[in-house]
């Protein structure tokens, strides 16, 4: 436990099962009104919601309708939902997400290296949890179809709204794929379900990864499951080791945000780099890649335990 922040009480402090329980039913209200929210948006095109997010090309300027459903949807799902747990049941404010400022974080330039450092592995990652095969027997077989199903359908939607027409499409992308996950992911994974989780379990390990977990599970991306679990707990000990809710923000917006940068570049054939490409990185290159990742977590580590007992 020497590596977590200290978590204080809340003021009105409530059993682990009992705040779990309030802050997902704050997840699902959130989520519902997200939808409701979305339906209002398309509302005045007279769209087909469902209809526009499975075929989006056979919509005018499909494009920015499903990033704004996205948008509007994703901040009520993730964002709102955890700041009213926050503010209202657990009675806290946004300075209560740190342990110390910012400006007392050691090593914040090496954030974006870490992330950055850790895409080639987690492509062997990744690799590997796409070509992941169930055993036919106890309907299993039938399960593995259902998800390869549903992982094609978000695949062609993930597709098009990675195709770039231009820099203003890329910077509206930059924003509803890279800043606002980035924001309200880490508000209530991080900063609110993880504080939970290792106040609940009494070991800040075990919380980190039970959050990765969960993390990955509310995506429903099957096939990118173990990677996101891996991605999760980074985010989780920068915020441990930081006691900085937006170090981990940081690290998600630069995870994401590269992505659809180098994305865009090889669109536009300004890099030779296709980042979505996963089983194309050589090992010695892949383990490359661990090896100076797993370097900087450590540096990173080391330099803001000294930055605590200086």
């Amino acid at each position: 436990m020497t590596d977590a922040p200290f978590f204080p009480p809340a003021p009105t402090d409530r059993p682990t099962i009992a705040k779990l329980l309030l802050l997902t039913g704050s997840v699902f209200l959130g989520m519902t009104l997200g939808g409701v929210a979305a339906l209002l948006v398309l509302l005045p095109t007279g769209q087909n919601a469902i209809d526009l997010l499975q075929h989006p090309m056979s919509y005018a300027n499909s494009w920015y309708w499903i990033m704004a459903v996205q948008a509007v949807s994703h901040v009520c799902s993730f964002l709102l939902p955890a700041l009213a747990y926050w503010y209202f049941f657990e009675k806290r404010q946004w300075a209560d997400f740190q342990t110390k400022p910012l400006t007392a974080v050691a090593a914040l330039s090496a954030v974006a290296l870490i992330v950055i450092a850790f895409m080639p592995f987690d492509g062997l990652i990744i690799d590997w949890n796409q070509h992941l095969d169930l055993p036919d027997v106890l309907g299993l077989g039938e399960l593995e179809r259902w998800m390869r199903d549903k992982e094609d359908e978000l695949a062609g939607l993930t597709k098009s709204l990675t195709t770039f027409q231009g820099p203003g499409q890329l910077a509206v992308a930059v924003l509803v794929i890279a800043v606002i996950p980035a924001i309200g992911e880490e508000v209530l994974f991080r900063g609110v379900l993880q504080r939970i989780l290792v106040r609940g379990t009494g070991n800040v390990y075990v919380g980190i990864w039970l959050t990765a977990i969960v993390f990955s599970a509310i995506h429903v991306q099957f096939y990118g499951f173990v990677p996101r679990v891996l991605l999760g707990a980074i985010f989780g000990y920068l915020y441990v080791w930081s006691g900085n809710l937006w170090v981990p923000i940081w690290a998600h917006f630069i995870n994401n945000g590269f992505t659809v940068l180098m994305v865009y570049l090889y669109q536009r054939k300004l890099t030779g780099v296709d980042i979505e490409a996963t089983g194309s990185v050589p090992i010695p290159i892949v383990l490359g890649s661990f090896a100076l990742w797993l370097g900087l977590m450590y540096y990173f580590r080391q330099r803001n335990r000294k930055r605590q007992h200086d």
